[in-house]
């Protein structure tokens, strides 16, 4: 801006002047114009320029500089009253300075309440009483017309044709100051909306909570529109209407309206934007809103919002440009507004649904049983969830950075072998029922070790899973007391359909001490309790050694199965087997009883393979899981006639067929046991014998044979002198001299023709 100052005013009467010295005057000026728009820095200094020589040279009342704004077909010019800057628009074709400016030709106006295009409400508004106009145009070297100057009311004479050309000569002038400056005040602001654009977008993508997000970014819409509310529209799929509770100026109130009305619903519908310079007079505009919330829509700028993957999101809306409609321009910024809003909008909908798993998996993690605790690459502890911290015996802070090698140390080092072989092989491995020592307890785990490995299989840490299962062995233990282990496993891992009521297979072994009640005379309560605890540990331990189910204890005498709840294939060999180290340990019990001058226990073992019903027996409160059934009943009996053949251990024919094993067996007798009609096989199992306990077995008990098939032909002499063969090899063979009385009394009781050898016991 020039510092040069001219007082006073510089047209001297007209009467004194001669052409010559107008023309010096005209010259004068002109060069002036000229000096002053070369010492110009920007537009203001321009337009100051000719407004200052203006007025001086024509000596009007006021001068106004107007610049065509091509965008918003408008004359606007700046004034600076009382150091505040006001400006100034007008239709470009409106007024004197509008046809000035549609014509091209300059006008002096004496009178301008008389001119048809003066506009005298401006007057009105403003309480300026216009007198006298003159108007120039602006024109460039081309011949275009940039704008107008405009000078009212001089103060002493009239507007002359001389001062018309005086001015239109200025604006030649000044033209091209003008139009060099106007390019550079509009690249200016070019690159201010970029800058803004820039700030937005950086907005965009800083940001990650959405909420924040929009907050911020309507607000630096609206400025960088100069409008006076904009709002972002999101479209619901669930309800098809367009929401929004955030926009500039709506004061958090929340706007639902159907994707496909109005002209949100239009844009968003056709994906096409729409510029309304007045909505009133656009049908498609609904002015219920405004009648709500006491607002009045002038122009309306809405732009659709579209993904990366061409969908349309929602739609952006500004409303009431300051000062006039919006223009391409404002329309190609608030596209690029959306293109950048649109990825900030799927960013912070990524962080959200990222944020939304994340607790997801916290809540899910804190909610497991089951410790979960993660190691990152360094081998430091990183996470570990609320079941991970109560077995690690710990809080997070305590916990959480520490390596594995400090926190894995001492009894829980092969925790750490482990992880350390996971990581070497990246392959996970189960470890069960561990042992992990924290803060003085010893935990039973179960422990599972996952690599971690990122998307190009690079070691990026691992992770424990740990199961306590130290409850869970102590009620095991506990229930094992009272139950069969397999049956409190099967409880344990939920398999409640085993306890129903079920038909099956199985083979029964029921045991009874022999004299029983003799020993607790001589023995007394607490010396029986005793001697039944040592008793039922060496039994039962005979028993599960072969898989077999503890079902009852009924005083002395105790009941088992094999095959329930779980199948063998083989389980008549496994309680057969079980029944050979039950006669077997007992023998070796009684031999360390003996030393401490104790009488030794004998007993005897009955065994029936048959289809019982197994399961729950007894009241909701109180149940029993036991088996009951004919197969069942049978078994007791054979236990009972170990007494009356002298025998430990007694099989059914059922059970016979089906053993697999080879044994020493011998057929004892048919009977018919007592509440039976039926007869059966009933076979002894001699292999707990040795050659001190029965001598000469294999020689016994081929004569054994010879003399059970003559007593069923009814030779009952022949038979006598089998049974008798054998006695001689083993004198204490009960069995045989049982035969040979029941031989000597059958010879003086001849039965009847029809009798078959089979024997009726009429004792349980």
């Amino acid at each position: 801006m020039s510092n040069e100052k001219i007082e006073g005013d510089i047209s001297p009467p007209k009467s004194a002047m001669s052409e010559m010295d107008r023309r010096l005057q005209q010259a004068e000026v002109l060069l002036e114009v000229s000096s002053r728009l070369a010492a110009a820095e920007n537009l203001d200094d321009v337009m100051e320029v000719v407004i200052d020589i203006t007025m001086r040279a024509m000596g009007p009342d006021r001068v106004v500089l107007f610049i065509n704004d091509p965008d918003s077909g408008e004359l606007h010019s700046q004034n600076v009253v009382d150091n505040v800057k006001h400006e100034i628009r007008i239709p470009n074709t409106s007024g004197v300075a509008g046809h000035v400016f549609q014509s091209g030709k300059g006008v002096v106006v004496h009178d301008a309440y008389r001119n048809k295009h003066f506009n005298a409400q401006v007057d009105k508004l403003t309480g300026y009483r216009t007198r006298s106009i003159l108007c120039a145009p602006i024109r460039t070297g081309k011949g275009d017309v940039i704008g107008v100057t405009q000078a009212l009311n001089k103060k002493r004479g009239k507007f002359t044709r001389d001062d018309l050309n005086l001015m239109e000569f200025m604006g030649a002038q000044a033209a091209a100051s003008l139009r060099s400056t106007l390019s550079i005040e509009q690249m200016k602001k070019s690159r201010l909306k970029e800058l803004e654009l820039l700030e937005v977008a950086s907005k965009l993508n800083s940001e990650i909570n959405l909420g924040t997000l929009l907050r911020k970014v309507m607000g630096q819409v609206s400025s960088m529109l100069n409008a006076q509310r904009s709002t972002l529209f999101l479209n619901d799929e669930k309800t098809g209407e367009l929401w929004s509770e955030v926009g500039e100026g709506l004061d958090a109130t929340e706007i639902r309206l159907p994707n496909h009305t109005g002209i949100a619903g239009t844009v968003f519908r056709t994906g096409e934007s729409v510029n309304i310079p007045h909505a009133y007079a656009d049908l498609r505009f609904n002015p219920d809103f405004d009648r709500r919330t006491n607002f009045f829509t002038r122009s309306i700028l809405c732009v659709p919002v579209v993904n990366m993957k061409g969908n349309k999101i929602g739609v952006t809306q500004v409303l009431n440009k300051r000062g006039c409609p919006f223009d391409t321009e404002d329309e190609r910024r608030l596209k690029a507004f959306t293109a950048q809003i649109s990825i900030g909008l799927e960013n912070a909908k990524m962080v959200a649904d990222i944020q939304r798993m994340k607790n997801y998996n916290e809540s899910m993690l804190e909610s497991m049983s089951n410790g979960v605790i993660t190691i990152d690459e360094d081998g430091r502890l990183a996470t570990c969830n609320k079941a991970g911290l109560a077995i690690l015996r710990g809080t997070a802070d305590e916990i959480l950075g520490c390596h594995i090698k400090d926190f894995f140390a001492g009894v829980n080092a092969w925790l750490l072998e482990k992880i350390e072989q996971v990581e070497k092989a990246q392959s996970s491995e189960n470890i069960m029922d561990a042992v992990l020592h924290f803060d003085g307890d010893d935990l039973s785990v179960n422990v599972t070790v996952l690599p971690f490995l990122s998307a190009d299989h690079k070691k990026i840490g691992s992770m424990l899973m740990v199961e306590d299962i130290s409850y869970e062995k102590r009620v095991k233990s506990t229930m094992a007391r009272y139950m069969d282990p397999s049956l409190a496993d099967k409880l344990l891992s939920g398999g409640d359909d085993i306890l129903g009521g079920q038909s099956v297979s199985a083979t029964v072994l029921f045991s009874d001490i022999r004299g029983f009640t003799t020993l607790t005379e001589e023995l007394g309560p607490q010396g029986t309790v005793k001697l039944l605890n040592d008793y039922f540990t060496i039994m039962v331990d005979c028993i599960r050694r072969h898989d077999g189910m503890l079902d009852k204890f009924i005083g002395d005498a105790l009941m088992a199965a094999f095959g329930i709840p779980i199948a063998h294939g083989d389980d008549e060999d496994r309680c057969v087997r079980a029944a050979i180290d039950m006669i077997t340990d007992l023998g070796a019990w009684n031999q360390k009883r003996a030393l401490n001058g104790l009488a030794a226990i004998d007993m005897g073992i009955g065994i029936n393979t048959d289809t019982v019903v197994s399961g729950n027996i007894g009241s909701p409160k109180r149940m029993d899981y036991t088996m009951i059934g004919d197969g069942v009943n049978l078994a007791a009996r054979l236990e009972s006639a170990c007494k009356q053949y002298n025998a430990r251990i007694l099989i059914s024919e059922h059970t016979y067929r089906k053993l697999r094993g080879t044994y020493r067996i011998r057929e004892v007798d048919r009977v018919v046991v007592k509440g039976k009609t039926k007869s059966i096989s009933v076979f002894e199992i001699l292999d707990y014998h040795n050659d001190v306990t029965f001598p000469h077995i294999i020689e016994v008990l081929a004569h054994f044979r010879n003399g059970i098939s003559r007593y069923r032909a009814r030779n009952w002499q022949k038979a006598i002198e089998s049974f008798q063969e054998a006695l001689a090899l083993n004198p204490r063979d009960r069995l045989c001299e049982i035969y040979i009385e029941r031989c000597e009394y059958i010879k003086d009781h001849e039965p009847d023709d029809d009798w078959d050898g089979v024997w009726v016991m009429d004792a349980k």
